[in-house]
């Protein structure tokens, strides 16, 4: 009877604690009594030699939230024989590589979200021009590994594979070829056929949801010449706040929601992933994005997202972006964020209007022009690609979380300048050797280039590098300078 009254005592205590407190502190013998799942034998087998041979790994776990759960190893490692990277450790049928697919045995709804996302698909990028540069231009074949007796780069191995995954090489036995793994690729392409790696963000083996928030998190990939979110977020306010108030921000509470449970700054997760008092939290990082500013010119999400075969393709920019919002309503009021909007669209649509869309007409009329043929052979090729894939991507990213310094002196600034004074007078010498070589379609080629230059320099946005500002402008212009010395003058 007194145990009854005891274990009876026990189950109200943690009811009344709540979730956090069952999966906390519950002893095995209590979480027996009131139904928890307990470890599996496979799993108690598994910590028997990891605890004295991987102390570190163990360590990690046991502080995890899979621990207080008893989800161990074989949980998450298990495999079927016909897998294609299982292996036999010890008469027990596993893998190595714990896939979205295996997550999504207890994540269903987070995995289903991720894998809808442009996280995801990072891995697609193999092939493209930023490739070129890793394979070609920067690398050789010198790395030999059995999936690549030919080789293959050891600069796209370390750089390019590891932010956004590659295809991981399964080899004799279940093993993995050494170029193609360890790789946490967000974008990884697994032997079960999922896309994307969770341990990108929620690193092995402690899952900790207090890492996966902080924005060094992100850092690992966003950071850098052409997408430096993680140097722009530390530069702005919202970062500056953060880390000044890292102690407040309740970071690994279950409960996380922005202008509740924390206030003092957000995050990168914040905005893009966690939830607020309207919206859950979503493993859909685009969903709350209305540019895309990776390209040439930013364009709507939904535009990319079609051309990626994402189903969020079906939602416009419109939508996204009344999201975004409501993250910003917790701590903004509702003039501050349309404000804000007002400056963002500003700085995109002017780097897409004078950038952007003539230098890309420009460069297309140029490329037939070039000596040789291949990516990156000519100074023309390097100059424009750093003018958008570099600078302009720092403007509009800067403007986009707020960090001037991004937006002017590492964006517009270096836009122009580069502009102006290197791609300017590269398409103009492109256009005469073409005109003086002799070759009829040379020659007509190199005019329509002359004359596109003189026509992207005659428009309203270029003609003052012409002296041809209007006399309006002009008048602007020296009046600010009067203004500017008269200010300063003592």
């Amino acid at each position: 009877m007194l145990r009854s009254i005891a274990a009876l005592r026990r189950a109200c205590l943690l009811l009344l604690a709540g979730p956090a407190m069952v999966l906390g502190t519950t002893t095995a013998l209590e979480a027996q009594a009131i139904g928890l799942p307990q470890i599996s034998p496979e799993s108690k087998e598994c910590i028997q030699c990891h605890r004295k041979q991987n102390r570190g790994l163990y360590q990690q776990w046991g502080s995890s939230k899979h621990y207080r759960a008893n989800v161990g190893c074989y949980e998450c490692h298990q495999a079927e024989k016909s897998d294609k990277d299982a292996f036999n450790h010890y008469d027990y049928t596993i893998a190595v590589i714990v896939s979205p697919k295996d997550c999504s045995r207890c994540h269903s709804q987070e995995v289903k979200e991720f894998q809808d996302s442009h996280h995801a698909s990072a891995g697609k990028i193999l092939g493209s021009l930023d490739n070129v540069l890793a394979e070609v231009v920067e690398g050789n074949k010198g790395l030999i590994t059995p999936a690549f007796p030919m080789g293959v780069s050891a600069a796209a191995v370390n750089g390019c594979w590891q932010c956004h995954g590659a295809p991981v090489k399964v080899l004799a036995n279940g093993k993995l070829d050494p170029a193609t793994y360890p790789n946490s690729g967000i974008g990884r392409l697994n032997p079960d056929g999922t896309q994307g790696s969770c341990n990108a963000c929620h690193t092995r083996h402690s899952f900790s949801v207090a890492q996966a928030r902080h924005p060094n998190t992100c850092g690992k990939c966003h950071l850098g010449p052409d997408h430096p979110q993680k140097e722009i977020y530390e530069e702005s306010k919202h970062g500056i706040n953060f880390f000044a108030n890292e102690d407040k921000m309740n970071m690994s509470s279950a409960k996380w929601i922005a202008g509740e449970d924390y206030w003092a700054a957000p995050t990168c997760a914040t905005c893009h992933m966690s939830a607020t008092k309207n919206q859950k939290v979503t493993h859909d990082i685009g969903m709350r994005i209305s540019w895309n500013n990776r390209p040439i010119t930013s364009v709507r999400p939904e535009i990319a997202d079609a051309k990626m075969g994402l189903p969020s393709a079906n939602v416009p920019w419109q939508v996204r972006r009344q999201n975004m919002k409501d993250v910003c309503s917790a701590c903004h009021n509702k003039n501050w964020v349309e404000n804000f909007y007002v400056q963002y669209d500003g700085l995109v649509n002017l780097y897409n209007t004078k950038f952007g869309a003539p230098g890309k007409a420009l460069y297309a009329l140029a490329k037939p022009l070039r000596p040789h043929k291949a990516p990156f052979s000519h100074k023309v090729d390097w100059v424009w690609f750093e003018i958008w894939h570099h600078e302009g991507r720092r403007a509009r990213h800067g403007a986009s979380m707020m960090g001037p310094d991004y937006t002017h002196w590492h964006g517009t600034y270096e836009v122009a300048q580069h502009f102006y004074a290197n791609y300017i007078p590269i398409l103009k010498k492109l256009a005469k050797d073409a005109i003086a070589s002799g070759d009829p379609k040379k020659i007509a080629g190199g005019k329509k280039l002359l004359a596109k230059i003189d026509e992207v320099l005659n428009s309203k946005d270029h003609q003052w590098f012409l002296d041809k500002m209007s006399p309006e402008e002009a008048a602007r212009r020296k009046k600010a300078r009067e203004e500017f010395k008269k200010r300063y003058k003592n």
